[in-house]
């Protein structure tokens, strides 16, 4: 597969939607392609294959400035991978702090409506917890 797909092909190729196709390659994730005659973009296997990878680092969360950093190793596979690791270990890293946050607010969720009793709004544990969460904010703190 040489040049000559057009965007909608090169989308459904990658799973990465028009708009967003465009969008790389304004910021310079994506090399302009080559244009036909009439002015439309034509893709490439490469193409295809980088917008694949871009994909799939956005979906694991890495920004765009660690995707162009990435990239550039990729276009560079001489180089060491010390790079690549780093933001992927720096990645995992904010994965792992947000499971941890994702955790706590679970709890939370699960001590609030454990301490339900269903009866009246007054006597609610959520509406209670909800409404004084500064309070547990600062006894969780001190324990």
């Amino acid at each position: 597969m040489g040049h000559g797909l057009g965007i909608g092909k090169a989308s459904r190729g990658s799973g990465v939607k028009i708009p967003t196709i465009r969008y790389y390659e304004q910021i310079g994730l994506l090399p302009a392609p080559p244009r036909t005659a009439g002015g439309r973009r034509t893709y490439g296997e490469n193409d295809i294959k980088r917008l694949s990878f871009i994909r799939h680092a956005r979906e694991l969360g890495f920004d765009i400035d660690q995707i162009q950093t990435l990239l550039a190793l990729q276009d560079h596979p001489d180089q060491s991978c010390h790079g690549a690791d780093s933001i992927a270990k720096d990645r995992r890293a904010e994965v792992v702090g947000k499971i941890a946050s994702l955790t706590a607010r679970q709890d939370e969720l699960k001590r609030m409506i454990d301490g339900c009793s269903h009866g009246r709004v007054e006597t609610c544990r959520v509406i209670e917890v909800l409404a004084d969460h500064d309070n547990i904010k600062q006894k969780q703190n001190a324990d």
